[in-house]
């Protein structure tokens, strides 16, 4: 993870003046599914409509996420790159690559992988990922 002074997202800050059509609130994980961001380890995914690299992870990993170890130790939610953004998330920096999966602990960032590569270079990022976490107080 990169050593920066974290800002913290608040509602409607990462709104483009272009709005992009949001999901079927059924069709994904939201961040409202699931409990708060704020609580425990969280995976957040940052999406773009009409990113095929998106596409490939919701086809590719996205059916068997919850179902994982990985998936229980930090349960997933999708949020389009220009929001809307839950209150009191600290991140690094601004997300500016989609797919980008973000490692939160209680609304703090930890780490990020960015990109999407293939199911066999997110899961073992995932899980170093998520081993860093444990390992940290």
């Amino acid at each position: 993870m990169r050593k920066s002074l974290p800002f913290v997202l608040v509602a409607g800050l990462l709104a483009a003046p272009l709005a992009l059509p949001l999901p079927a609130p059924a069709a994904q994980p939201s961040l409202q599914q699931g409990g708060a961001i704020t609580q425990g380890l969280r995976l957040v995914m940052v999406d773009l409509k009409g990113c095929g690299f998106c596409a490939a992870f919701k086809r590719e990993v996205l059916p068997v996420y919850d179902g994982s170890r990985e998936g229980q130790a930090a349960p997933l939610s999708i949020v389009e790159i220009d929001g809307p953004w839950p209150d009191g998330i600290a991140l690094a920096g601004r997300p500016r690559v989609t797919p980008t999966f973000i490692l939160l602990r209680d609304g703090m960032e930890q780490a990020r992988i960015e990109g999407y590569a293939g199911a066999d270079s997110f899961w073992p990022g995932l899980r170093r990922m998520l081993a860093n976490a444990e390992a940290q107080p």
